[in-house]
Order: structure tokens, then C-alpha cells, then sequence
């Protein structure tokens, strides 16, 4: 085995051209693999990340009779009726893994003297919520480009650069709307522009004005509640365990969500098999790469095998030979392209792709970020690794163990 193992490495030193030939075709091939996985990852993580801060938390609660009428965001249904929102949250915080309980308010608001009719009004607890998590998740910042954030109980808002650049407001302005409070009754309000945001996420940019939620409340008449209750964990997986709890304590005419459960994190898992099915097609034209290169090489080298079977080498050892000699190329492709395709999704990891030059934008409605970071994992180069070696070594075992079998006169002749 050692001989045949000699010869094999000696085999890839005296051809230069045949050797890079097959390592370079190998790297592209795991290459692409690893690329490919990294960017559906990262597809994923974008829009469970945007579920998370934007719409869910990690755990959301809100009324029954909210979640029936959600699509026209009514005010009048408070999760946990009756309590106050700061009882709420102590009875939450108390549960182990728990990070922080927010509350929320978003409701339509009609826009007078606009060229733009109507936005929503998001109410939260800025400062908290500035301290949990970050609203920019491509400038990992609180997303602020100009101005300043309201300050509570003043009649102040911040609006997206997207939104301002249709109305053509500017900080300083005030926004004329109406809106529906808890009590059925129209509710006028002009609050004044206090700061431009950019969230890189459309929706928001374009259709959110951001207040203070203790002003929103006593415009609405809401009291001390909240539409919904915002639970952030310490980690996501914990979300699982805290809604259980949850359900125990506020189960009763309310809605315990995960973020898991959100409408669109399940749409977008349940295409997994879709981004499976596209992975393995670039899997596949990679594979044929490979096999390409391999049967030209092995066909070439007819003349070699005959040479090797007539100076009495058996069949199993000219087999073995081109297979330690795949497994060499195998590697060293292997290594090259995982190291091209490590580093490339490495840095993406730091630096986003936009998303929107890649697609033609078109996503307001769901909820993806403007741009993308790349998943960098050590498991998925292990995997391009192994697909690599794999691969090659499949590929040239079937031609060879063919050629092989030609009688070495056959083979000659070549």
C-alpha cells in the first residue's frame, strides 16, 4: 500500500498542467457548494432577525379578538385586559431567560395635506427598546440618520428617510393625521418631525412614524395598557419554554405567539426544500465538473494503465493508484476552494449584499432587510470538504475501475 501510495503522489508531481487542471476544477466546484449554502442561510437568518425586532419579539402577546382583526391593527383590544402593563411585565420578568418585556401599539393613521393618505403609527418605549436590540440590522445601529428620537410625553415622532422623501418632510415639520383611539372616537394629532431613520427595511422606511408609546397611549385612551407585549429572550431558542410559561399565566383570552410560529418564518422554512432542491443543482453541475475533468484526464492516460497492467501491476492496484491519486487532488481542490469560499463568506459575514440590486426589490410587504450577510460557519466548510473528497473520489473510482479492465495491448494501442 505504501508503494501504491508513492506512486501516486509521484504521479501528480510530473504532470503540472493535469494536476492544477483537476485542483482548480475541484475548488470551484466546492467553491460554488459553499457559497450557495452561505447565501441561503443568510436569506433565512435576515428575515427570522427582522421577524424578531419588527413584528414578534421572541414571544408576542396580544388579545383573542385582536388576533382576529390583526390586518386593521385595532387599538381597543389590549393584551392582558384589565392589567396594567408594568404588572405584565413583572409577572414575565420573573421567568427564568427572559431579557426584556416591551410594550407596543400599532395603529393606521390617515395623513392630511400629504401627497401620501396613510402610515402607521408604532408606539414603543424607545429608550428600552434602543438598549435591547438594534433597528438597523445592516448598520447594526439604532438606525438614526438625522435628528433625534421623540422624547415621552411630547408631541414628537421620527419618520423614514423613504417616507420623507415622498411627502417632502423635514425635521422640524408637522405631521397633520387622524387616527381611531380604543374608544371609537377619531383622534386629530400633529406631532412634530424630530429625526430621519433608515431602517434597510422598506415597510417601515416608507410607511412607519415612530412616537413615544406613553404619548400614543393617552392619545388612544389605552390607559397604562399595550396592544402587544413584546418578550425578548436571552437567546431564541429559549422562546419555546417562556411562551409555556406564558400561556399558564395570561392563557385566557390571549394569544401566545414564538416568533417560529410568524407567518412568514414558517412560508420561508417551508421553501427549504426549494433552496435544498437549487443547492443541489449547483451540487450537481460542480459534480459534472468534476467528472468532466477526471474522464479526460483518466482518458488520456490510456497508454499509462496499459503500461502499468503489462509490467504486472493487478487490476486492484492501478485502481488503487488513480484513487490515491484522486484523494490527493481531492484535498488539495478541497482545501483550495474552502479556503476561497470561507474567507469570501467570511468577510460578506462582516460586509451586506444588497439584497435589492440582486432582486429588483419588490419585498416591501415581507419582512427582508434591504441587504444580506452571508452565513459563515466552520460546519459548512467541513461539509464542502467532505463533498469535495467525496465527489472526486466517486468520479474517478467508476473510470478507473473501467479502464482498468481493458487488456493492456487494448490499452496501448490507445
Amino acid at each position: 500500500m505504501t508503494m501504491l501510495v508513492r506512486i501516486a503522489y509521484r504521479n501528480i508531481r510530473r504532470n503540472a498542467r493535469r494536476t492544477m487542471l483537476c485542483i482548480v476544477a475541484v475548488g470551484i466546484a466546492v467553491f460554488f457548494a459553499i457559497f450557495m449554502q452561505s447565501m441561503i442561510d443568510g436569506m433565512t437568518a435576515g428575515m427570522e432577525k427582522v421577524v424578531q425586532v419588527f413584528d414578534t419579539g421572541h414571544v408576542m402577546m396580544t388579545a383573542k379578538d385582536y388576533e382576529a382583526e390583526k390586518e386593521y391593527y385595532p387599538a381597543y383590544y389590549p393584551a392582558a385586559e384589565g392589567m396594567a402593563f408594568a404588572e405584565v411585565a413583572a409577572k414575565i420578568k420573573a421567568i427564568p431567560q427572559v431579557k426584556a418585556v416591551l410594550p407596543r401599539i400599532m395603529v393606521y393613521a390617515t395623513l392630511q395635506d400629504s401627497t401620501q393618505k396613510h402610515a402607521l403609527l408604532w408606539g414603543i418605549s424607545i429608550e428600552e427598546e434602543r438598549r435591547t436590540h438594534d433597528f438597523n440590522l445592516t448598520a447594526r445601529s439604532d438606525g438614526l440618520v438625522e435628528g433625534r428620537y421623540p422624547l415621552p410625553g411630547i408631541n414628537e415622532c421620527i419618520i423614514g428617510a423613504a417616507m420623507a422623501k415622498k411627502t417632502g418632510l423635514a425635521i422640524g415639520d408637522r405631521i397633520p393625521l387622524k387616527t381611531v383611539s380604543a374608544q371609537f372616537s377619531d383622534k386629530m394629532w400633529n406631532p412634530q418631525v424630530t429625526g430621519i431613520f433608515t431602517f434597510d427595511y422598506l415597510r417601515y422606511d416608507e410607511d412607519v412614524i415612530l412616537v413615544s408609546i406613553d404619548r400614543l397611549q393617552r392619545l388612544l385612551v389605552l390607559g397604562d395598557a399595550a396592544q402587544q407585549v413584546a418578550v425578548f429572550a436571552e437567546r431564541p431558542s429559549d422562546a419555546g419554554s417562556i411562551a409555556a410559561v406564558m400561556a399558564g399565566l395570561f392563557g385566557e383570552g390571549n394569544v401566545i405567539q414564538r416568533w417560529e410560529d410568524n407567518y412568514f418564518v414558517a412560508l420561508m422554512r417551508s421553501y427549504m426544500p426549494l433552496y435544498t432542491l437549487i443547492y443541489l443543482v449547483f451540487v450537481v453541475v460542480a459534480s459534472f465538473l468534476i467528472i468532466n475533468t477526471v474522464l479526460m484526464i483518466i482518458h488520456e492516460r490510456m497508454k499509462e494503465i496499459g503500461m502499468m497492467g503489462s509490467l504486472g501491476m493487478t487490476r486492484r492496484e492501478i485502481v488503487s493508484v488513480f484513487f490515491y491519486e484522486a484523494l490527493f487532488l481531492a484535498a488539495l481542490g478541497s482545501l483550495a476552494g474552502c479556503f476561497a469560499g470561507g474567507l469570501s463568506t467570511f468577510i460578506l459575514s462582516f460586509f451586506p449584499v444588497d439584497f435589492n440590486v440582486m432582486t429588483g426589490g419588490g419585498f416591501k410587504e415581507m419582512p427582508m432587510s434591504g441587504t444580506i450577510f452571508m452565513s459563515f460557519s466552520p460546519l459548512m466548510i467541513a461539509q464542502g470538504f467532505l463533498f469535495g473528497v467525496v465527489a472526486l473520489g466517486i468520479c474517478t473510482l467508476i473510470p478507473s475501475l473501467k479502464s482498468a479492465f481493458i487488456e493492456p495491448v487494448e490499452a496501448l494501442r490507445r
